[in-house]
């Protein structure tokens, strides 16, 4: 902290302090009083989106992961389940589905290519 925000909290502080010297006994009991009652009236809020995540891990793995034999499993659990996601997304995929794929969305019908003269067509009309 800074010299000049270190003196201006200890200054402020002395006068708090002095200002609550001032104040008679019957004065204090009324303010402790309502301190207390506004305390127990008050709730905590539930907190909107994802700001509790981080307290709720917090929560969860303080203390539990401390050996290593549970440390290994996690992560071997982890990375096998990486793995996985990666050999599903880099799987080679099925040729007769690809070509399926290219003869349902393309221009011509399906019979076009079932007749035995359109191959000769084509190469004729290559030319």
């Amino acid at each position: 902290m800074n010299q000049p925000e270190h003196e201006l909290a200890s200054r402020i502080v002395r006068h708090l302090d002095y200002g609550v010297e001032q104040i008679g006994p019957g004065t204090r009991s009324r303010l402790l009083s309502a301190r207390e009652a506004a305390l127990s009236h008050y709730r905590e809020q539930p907190v909107a989106g994802l700001a509790w995540a981080g307290q709720a891990v917090a929560r969860l793995t303080h203390g539990r992961f401390s050996s290593a034999r549970q440390l290994i499993a996690i992560s071997a659990l982890v990375l096998a389940l990486v793995g996985i996601a990666y050999w599903q997304n880099s799987a080679p995929t099925n040729e007769l589905a690809d070509i399926d794929t290219a003869l349902l969305t393309g221009d011509l019908p399906v019979n076009a290519y079932l007749d035995k003269g359109f191959d000769t067509w084509l190469k004729r009309s290559s030319r």
